[in-house]
């Protein structure tokens, strides 16, 4: 059987036995559960490809999307043929239903996720919200404004990155959706206003009218529940009703990450370096992107490294965050650590880090004590924020599919 149209027809049994509602396309992918093999929005450079993606033919898999969608296929910065339909249907769109009418909980008096469960902080100004993974992984998109801001929580639990995006472009506020399709595992978006095709990895437009085009990228990082609360005891989460009638806190990509491979939406071939689902601190700034593997940073707990002119440090913290993409509950899952990429310079110094302990990181300049969030607790610069560059915590394969020419950070 055709490659494609056997992952269309595993995935429409699936869909049929939830009574229509579309779960997360990787529960239904062949081989699941298998063991075996205060800052602006950051805006990052055009991703640089020589693809010519113009006058393609439009691939047999994306006719009925095509015949339907007011996309622009005539404009593309990718081969078509790299799309691979996720969810069996003529308009798969939002069939994963995005969060556009959010609805929130203050830290200090939420008390229905355990601390040890993940999701995405986000910041904006002096604002700052968690998204649980546990919500995000049923919904992948959350449509959202802080501090006045429009913006898009994305998270692609097939590739594990979690990115937040500006939402306005050329004067336009855009609502993102789940497309349906897939591009090397990766969550494909699309927008209600010219009905590009958005790849979440990167935040590109890559087919349709706004085709090369990216949205800014907000401060975003995966980081436990308990610190985030501890620290944000006044910042906002998600909360367990989204009106939706879901019941949060499982997982249904069960024993995911403890596959030797991806499932099969992903068709390139994978660098032998790492694991294949091993997690990556996965850096993108215009002056470059760079890898530093979760294995190496366990070891040295700070990498204190520099991209072009841009200084870095990368902490990672021995807590016991759990590992969404494990046990079929999120709270019972083994740990994984936090590691999150920030910019080193506070007031105009460049700071140089090493651990504290297992969750804290002390400044050699000023001897001042840091958080895993990144914010000085004690010392002569205490009350400090370090801002978050743009970064995701992707796996192996995902990061080498999309940036395998970038460099590997060796400890």
């Amino acid at each position: 059987m055709n490659h494609r149209i056997a992952l269309l027809a595993v995935a429409g049994l699936v869909v049929a036995a939830c009574g229509g509602t579309a779960l997360p396309t990787a529960t239904t992918a062949p081989g699941a559960g298998a063991s075996e093999g205060e800052p602006d929005p950051i805006t990052v450079g055009p991703t640089t490809t020589a693809f010519d993606g113009a006058n393609q033919e439009i691939p047999v898999q994306l006719r009925p999307m095509a015949d339907r969608w007011s996309t622009d296929f005539s404009k593309a910065t990718v081969d078509l043929n790299e799309l691979l339909v996720g969810i069996p249907a003529a308009d798969p769109r939002d069939l994963i239903r995005p969060i556009d009418d959010p609805v929130f909980e203050v830290a200090e008096e939420s008390t229905w996720l355990d601390g040890r469960e993940p999701g995405a902080l986000v910041r904006v100004g002096d604002e700052a919200r968690f998204y649980p993974l546990s919500v995000m992984i049923r919904h992948e998109i959350v449509n959202d404004e802080i501090a006045g801001v429009p913006v898009a929580v994305t998270y692609c639990p097939l590739c594990n990155t979690a990115l937040a995006f500006d939402r306005r472009l050329d004067g336009e506020t855009l609502r993102l959706g789940v497309s349906g399709l897939l591009r090397k595992s990766d969550l494909v978006m699309w927008d209600d206003v010219t009905e590009s095709l958005w790849q979440q990895i990167t935040g590109e437009a890559i087919v349709g009218e706004l085709a090369g085009q990216r949205l800014a990228i907000l401060p975003t990082a995966i980081v436990r529940w308990a610190d985030f609360k501890a620290e944000n005891p006044q910042g906002l989460v998600l909360g367990p009703d989204q009106g939706f009638g879901s019941i949060y806190g499982t997982n249904p990509y069960e024993f995911y990450s403890s596959r030797s491979q991806p499932y099969s939406f992903y068709e390139g071939e994978i660098d032998a370096r790492f694991p294949a689902l091993e997690r990556v601190v996965g850096v993108m700034l215009d002056q470059g992107d760079k890898a530093y593997p979760f294995s190496l940073l366990i070891e040295a707990r700070v990498a204190n490294d520099q991209i072009g002119d841009q200084p870095i440090v990368i902490f990672w913290g021995a807590s016991d965050t759990a590992d969404a993409l494990d046990s079929r509950n999120i709270a019972e899952a083994v740990a994984v650590g936090t590691a999150v990429a920030y910019d080193p310079v506070v007031g105009g110094q460049r700071l140089t880090f090493e651990a504290a302990g297992d969750t804290d990181f002390r400044d050699l300049e000023t001897g001042s004590t840091w958080s895993i969030l990144g914010k000085a607790t004690a010392g002569k610069l205490a009350g400090a924020q370090l801002e978050i560059l743009p970064h995701r915590n992707d796996f192996w394969f995902a990061w080498q599919g999309f940036f395998g020419d970038a460099p590997i950070w060796e400890g």
